[in-house]
């Protein structure tokens, strides 16, 4: 340990993992009752407009998402620590610290070093400077921002195919006519999953969040995209809402056939919440 990063990350597991479940929780709310009002209120209003984690209500003291994560960290601070012994550069160490410490302390400093403000969301030019002849499937495209910020950040003779994959029909309304002028581009009403059949999910406040769900309201049909794309696939980025595990199941051929012979031009984002 010979470095700042990996101090701050020690400490800061040290403190938790020492601490029963209570002790953890009793800490998380603490620290979150201490900040401005205002400060809660934003975070109230944030997470209670998706409610993935459990709901916070400040005037009735009653903290489920603090419950839900403090959980999460007594249970298993030990996978924390194999992800970041795993990890092959201290900028993603420190991201993992920080998103850690922002939830542990609700400090929010070192989140503002993270934050990328020179490329594109997904599409960092330090690792991916250039590409060519891609099929790049977007899984979770929203209204095509991610799919215009590819074309931003590489070129319209970039690509060969873009497929874009969104559940809602709202979105898709939207999607076709931010793209509308570009070229080779698919649009598919489809989840993507495990298993080709059918999927429900609930149409949230932010459509940009909508999530499957046993009971939602709404219904789509599923995809493999081993069965749904038959060319090969160059580069994928996914944003399903904790779907991704699934949808990675669902494309286990075109990882073997595709990301392995050649791992570099082969990019699979995940964001997970």
């Amino acid at each position: 340990m010979n470095n700042f990063i990996d101090k701050k990350f020690y400490a800061l597991i040290d403190d938790i993992r020492f601490k029963t479940e209570d002790e953890i929780y009793n800490h998380m709310v603490g620290k979150f009752i201490t900040l401005p009002f205002f400060t809660q209120l934003s975070i109230q209003q944030f997470l209670n407009k998706f409610e993935y984690w459990g709901r916070i209500e400040v005037e009735n003291m009653k903290f489920d998402m603090i419950k839900a994560k403090a959980k999460v960290f007594y249970h298993q601070i030990e996978d924390y620590i194999w992800l970041y012994k795993n990890l092959n550069d201290y900028k993603s160490k420190y991201i993992l610290y920080s998103i850690i410490n922002s939830f542990y302390n609700f400090d929010f400093q070192s989140l503002k070093y993270c934050m990328e403000n020179v490329y594109k969301h997904y599409f960092d030019l330090d690792i991916m400077p250039k590409r060519k002849d891609d099929v790049f499937v977007d899984v979770g495209a929203y209204i095509g921002d991610s799919c215009l910020d590819y074309v931003s950040s590489y070129g319209e003779d970039s690509y060969k195919k873009i497929y874009c994959y969104e559940m809602a029909k709202e979105n898709i309304e939207k999607m076709h006519k931010n793209l509308k002028n570009l070229k080779n581009i698919e649009i598919i009403e489809k989840a993507v999953s495990d298993k080709n059949g059918e999927l429900f999910y609930n149409i949230n406040q932010d459509s940009s969040a909508n999530k499957c769900a046993e009971n939602g309201r709404e219904s789509v049909k599923s995809v493999r995209l081993d069965d749904d794309i038959q060319e090969k696939i160059s580069m994928v980025k996914m944003d399903i809402e904790g779907g991704e595990k699934s949808a990675i199941k669902g494309m286990q051929n075109h990882i073997k056939t595709d990301i392995l012979p050649y791992l570099y031009p082969f990019i699979i984002t995940i964001q997970i919440y």
